[in-house]
């Protein structure tokens, strides 16, 4: 729909935008690529190489929290910290009392900025990075290390030279989902007054009313998403990355110094302190203050929330279990093509998704009501535009892969020779998957449904552009809020998203540090 919409004719607003701001979107896009995926590479990479390799004071512990900052939305962290570090907050202002200076009297970096845009991306979205190149470390070989120290590589050369490359796939996937964030967000973006196409999309929406348009702009946004995609995949090229034995051992950590593991310390320290304890501490502060929000909205937000969330996670769920199933009964070409498309939904951003979902759902029902009209002599409005079924529908679209790939990677811990001993004793496809496969499968359909549960909960250009009129979840609250400068009152909601995301983290934390092969969680 996005593609089509595209192709019909340009009006005067698009003629507009390409000749004003369309280079202006496109500039502002790239080098917030550029920052978000240098930022994202070198802490993610480099603390997952510290905490995998190296033993230092708290690296069982860093091993853990250095997922924390996943929990935390950038425009929330950008909210929290444009209120901790703008003129009248409580850094300069502290800053003030002490000197006695006036605000013209000394320089301090400006937080609504691009490079505050990219400091608050790489901040919450390194984790994806540190998430994929950390299981790659942890299934590196032995071997391969130690006859690499043997040739006189140091640790650091060992990293530059052996674990890096060997991580490279892994690194470019991390990268490329920081990336496809970061071009999907909105918040920030706009919070920070920095254009970008998503902040563009939203501006020719519902600002010039103008849907063609935005679906240009949508379609542009989506061509990038493609090329990172297909980018993605050609980094990796025909380089194949198999171990040549099936035997592994406990990877050998290697004791830092005392200043080299104070340098570790605080490499990984900076960027949950930055990431995520800074932001919670402020958010509850401000929550518990006087100017918060009261309890009675609170909840009416939290329970529109849920009126989305529950859902949207149920039927997600659902169909994952049909898709995955299906799949490994067995199904045709294009069947596995069809489920390969339905699970790329995750890629695209929230914004792209509302254009592509709204402008067949409005001709639908602009149609009905003609219909109707002719027919009739009644008019029926507007039946599923901003209705909770369509916003539901873009949930599903967007976040039916999160629920699939973590459904799918159950089905296959479920040995195929439990189907054929299922169905040697009279039992049907169908009967097999509830007395069977189900009941082995609940920690991940759980875990699936708590991943898609906190990306609604989290998702906020989707719900913005669709959501039912007065129908506030807590992200839009807290955007509209945060927007207003009312930043206390935005604390709770925002608390409350960190709060729930948290969980989830916790989650991957775990899978992932059991994951080596030949470690004894994995063996038990």
């Amino acid at each position: 729909m996005v593609a089509s919409s595209a192709l019909s004719p340009a009006g005067e607003t698009w003629r507009h935008l390409s000749e004003t701001v369309l280079s202006l979107y496109i500039t502002n896009s790239i080098v917030l690529m550029l920052g978000v995926g240098v930022g994202t590479a070198v802490i993610g990479a480099g603390t997952a190489w510290l905490v995998t390799m190296c033993r230092f004071p708290g690296q069982r512990l860093f091993e853990w929290a250095l997922f924390l900052p996943m929990a935390v939305p950038a425009y929330v962290l950008a909210y929290t910290y444009t209120g901790l570090f703008d003129v009248a907050g409580p850094v300069q202002g502290l800053l003030r009392d002490l000197t006695g200076w006036s605000v013209r009297d000394y320089w301090f970096p400006d937080i609504r900025s691009m490079p505050g845009a990219i400091a608050m991306m790489v901040l919450v979205l390194y984790p994806y990075v540190y998430l994929v190149t950390r299981a790659a470390f942890l299934e590196q070989s032995v071997c391969v290390l130690e006859i690499g120290r043997t040739l006189g590589c140091s640790p650091w050369g060992a990293f530059w030279r052996l674990g890096l490359p060997l991580a490279r796939p892994a690194l470019a996937t991390g990268v490329a989902l920081s990336l496809m964030e970061a071009l999907g967000d909105f918040g920030t973006v706009q919070y920070f007054a920095v254009d970008t196409f998503t902040s563009g999309i939203f501006r020719t929406w519902l600002g010039l009313g103008d849907p063609v348009s935005a679906a240009h702009l949508a379609a542009l946004l989506l061509v990038a998403i493609a090329a990172l995609m297909l980018g993605e995949r050609y980094a990796r090229g025909a380089a194949r990355f198999h171990h040549t034995t099936t035997r592994y051992r406990p990877l050998p950590r290697l004791a830092l110094k005392p200043v080299s593991a104070f340098a570790a310390m605080l490499a990984c320290a900076l960027p949950i302190l930055l990431g995520f304890v800074l932001p919670a501490v402020a958010l509850a502060v401000w929550a518990s203050g006087e100017d918060g929000m009261a309890l009675a909205p609170f909840l009416t937000y939290a329970r529109n929330t849920l009126t989305l969330a529950v859902p949207t996670a149920a039927l997600a769920v659902g169909l994952a279990v049909l898709l995955g199933y299906g799949r490994r009964l067995g199904l045709s070409r294009a069947g596995k093509v069809a489920i390969r498309i339905a699970a790329m939904g995750y890629a695209i951003p929230g914004a792209v998704i509302a254009v592509g979902v709204l402008v067949p759902i409005a001709g639908l029902d602009n149609a009905v009501d003609a219909w109707m009209r002719e027919h009739f002599g009644v008019s029926t409005g507007l039946i599923l535009t901003g209705s909770i079924a369509a916003v539901i529908f873009a949930y599903l679209v967007r976040f039916l892969a999160v629920a699939f790939n973590t459904v799918e990677s159950g089905l296959e811990k479920v040995t195929p020779s439990m189907d054929a001993a299922a169905r040697s004793l009279g039992r049907s496809p169908l009967d097999t998957l509830r007395r069977v496969h189900l009941p082995m499968m609940r920690a991940s359909l759980t875990t699936a449904a708590l991943l898609v549960f906190v990306d609604v909960m989290k998702e906020l250009p989707a719900t913005l552009m669709m959501r039912p009129f007065n129908f506030d979840t807590l992200a839009i609250k807290a955007y509209e809020l945060a927007s207003d400068e009312r930043l206390s009152e935005a604390a709770l909601p925002s608390l409350a998203i960190v709060a729930v995301g948290v969980l989830p983290v916790i989650l991957m934390s775990r899978a992932i540090a059991k994951a080596r092969p030949g470690s004894q969680s994995a063996g038990s």
